[in-house]
């Protein structure tokens, strides 16, 4: 029997009666034993989890990671993926389907199911939309729903034909699974590599504008008031599209969305020495956009933060910049990223809910509980401790990180969880 002892952690929990309260949490062999002010050791072999500025929460979970498994696992694979989100604070992911196969059958959606059972986290499997998401034929939706499925997206290749996305969404309604979109008009972005801009300018390199983004998301918002369908919308990046997704909410549109970490740090300015780790779809904006997102998570606009977790091998990056892949490793800096680009401008409570809470509840998945008799399923974080992030120290198979040597003050201290 193994226990576990979490000693003066504020507990970030809005339904537990220990919410924002400093207390002592208890585990025994995986459940939550008991939860009070002081507790102590109940054995010589207690482990004993205690520091600065303590915070435990339910596990989080990440809306957007790619694992590329199926097909391309010398990047990743839901083994190497599973152990990095772990360490980075999550206890669940749901994995994009554009593997190779991609993941748009249920024989495709099992194995993704089968093989994440002994894995330490909840692997939820997001389907496509399309046959081999490639915008033509719609994918078996209902059955990879009936195999665990829990939402479908094309990822960075979204649904253009406004008439096909419509019959996907209307389908997927009827047994209540909704469509992630990332917002991309490609014919407008016309092959951009980075933010229009300023930037883009100075550096001679071709501009995907916020339009390309903001008119996908115009048309998204559109049909779902039109067919009263929900919609999640992926990767929002520009202050215009925080303007119209906040006003579709208003008026009633059944509309979620989430942000990227990294969108919420970084400006296109960073790309100056062409450095293409930074090269991520959506692209890095500016400061009015970053201000704008922020302000969209602080009024709720927005609703989750993800990693979009993208790992790249060595072959994919190393090369002009034209021609190198988008994407860029998240999970396991994903808590000191948030930290530095927000501070103090959200609370951990709010914070929570964008990171755990909201990403389930959005896709009907059981949001845990932090109380006696439940099983454990946990982050514990602080706020307030620093750390140097090594990229020979990470768990992930890529190293497409910016942040090698990034002094980040935020720190997630141990993942627990009793599947």
């Amino acid at each position: 029997m193994k226990y576990i002892l979490i000693k003066n952690a504020t507990v970030i929990e809005s339904n537990s009666e220990h919410h924002l309260q400093k207390t002592d949490v208890l585990l025994e062999s995986g459940i939550i034993k008991s939860i009070a002010k002081s507790i102590n050791p109940i054995a010589n072999d207690t482990e004993i989890i205690e520091g600065e500025d303590l915070h435990v929460s339910i596990g989080w979970m990440d809306l957007r990671v790619n694992f590329n498994d199926p097909g391309n696992e010398h990047k990743e694979d839901l083994i190497s993926g599973a152990a990095a989100a772990l360490n980075g604070g999550f206890t669940a992911a749901a994995c994009m389907g554009t593997t190779n196969p991609a993941l748009h059958s249920k024989s495709q959606i099992e194995y993704v199911v089968n093989k994440s059972k002994q894995l330490p986290i909840h692997i939820f499997p997001i389907g496509t939309v399309t046959n081999k998401a490639e915008g033509a034929d719609l994918a078996e939706l209902y059955d990879m729903s009936l195999s665990g499925a829990i939402a479908f997206s094309d990822n960075k290749n979204p649904v253009a034909n406004g008439e096909l996305l419509q019959r996907a969404m209307l389908y997927a309604s009827d047994f209540n699974k909704k469509i992630i979109q990332l917002p991309l008009d490609k014919k407008i972005a016309n092959e951009g590599k980075m933010n229009e801009g300023k930037v883009s300018t100075m550096l001679g390199l071709k501009g995907i504008p916020a339009i390309a983004e903001e008119l996908m998301i115009q048309r998204d918002l559109l049909l779902a008031a039109h067919n009263n369908i929900a919609i999640h919308i992926g990767g929002v990046s520009s202050a215009g599209s925080v303007a119209l997704i906040r006003n579709a909410k208003k008026e009633g549109v059944k509309v979620t969305c989430d942000v990227h970490a990294v969108n919420l740090l970084l400006q296109d300015e960073v790309l100056q020495d062409f450095d293409t780790n930074y090269k991520v779809m959506p692209p890095l904006r500016t400061q009015t956009d970053i201000d704008a997102l922020i302000q969209g998570l602080q009024d709720d606009t927005i609703d989750v933060i993800c990693s979009d977790h993208s790992p790249q091998d060595t072959e994919s990056k190393v090369k002009e910049f034209d021609i190198a892949e988008f994407g860029m490793m998240g999970l396991e800096t994903f808590y000191g990223v948030l930290c530095n680009a927000l501070g103090n401008k959200i609370s951990n409570e709010k914070l929570v809910e964008k990171i755990a809470i909201n990403p389930r509840k959005i896709f009907d998945i059981e949001v845990p509980k932090i109380a006696p008799n439940h099983k454990a399923n946990l982050t514990v974080f602080s706020p307030s401790q620093s750390w140097k992030y090594e990229l020979d120290n990470g768990i992930s198979k890529s190293k497409n990180s910016p942040f090698n040597g990034y002094e980040f003050k935020g720190k997630v201290l141990r993942t627990i969880l009793n599947k």
